[in-house]
């Protein structure tokens, strides 16, 4: 199936279904998901390399512009679980943004402190970009990262990412990759 990104599905299911990789399942985010993704966006350990982390309000106000991503274009930042299990551990996807004039997928991901250094970042980033090649293979994806934050840097390596540009964004020089 193709997306014709000015042409909003009339169902995000019709673009984006659930992804389960060996140990994880990828969903869209549905309201009941709004006190993990802020718990998880506030947290003072996931917002180390942030330079003006959110407060609630803010975390709160980013997962509204999710879902609204999610209804206008049928796909966005899934939550991510373990495979059988109910505990949000973070998210992983894509959302539409400008970059330099053109429209590119923003990769973003954020997990919760007790999921970290167990590659789940990475197996699941490596779903998101297969769904990106099969789904949407005529736009860019584009992954921005904090310089000072090298655990997300390694990442973005690990997923097959190049070098692209570095430049101030949201605050922090980040480099910016692209695939």
């Amino acid at each position: 199936m193709r997306v014709i990104l000015s042409d909003p599905p009339a169902s995000f299911a019709n673009v984006f279904t659930d992804i389960e990789t060996d140990r994880l399942l990828l969903r869209p985010l549905h309201e009941a998901d709004r006190q993990a993704m802020v718990d998880i966006h506030t947290d003072p350990r996931t917002n180390r390399f942030h330079p003006d982390p959110p407060d609630v309000p803010r975390a709160s106000e980013m997962f509204s512009a999710w879902l609204a991503h999610w209804a206008e274009h049928g796909f966005g930042y899934p939550a991510v679980l373990e495979r059988g299990g109910t505990e949000v551990l973070g998210l992983c996807g894509v959302r539409l943004r400008e970059f330099h004039g053109e429209k590119v997928l923003n990769l973003g991901y954020r997990f919760r402190p007790s999921a970290w250094g167990k590659g789940y970042a990475v197996e699941a980033g490596l779903a998101v970009l297969e769904w990106c090649a099969r789904e949407l293979p005529s736009v860019p994806v584009l992954a921005s990262v904090s310089i000072a934050n090298k655990p997300s840097l390694r990442v973005a390596e690990r997923l097959g990412f190049t070098e692209y540009t570095e430049e101030m964004y949201d605050g922090a020089m980040s480099r910016h990759y692209r695939r």
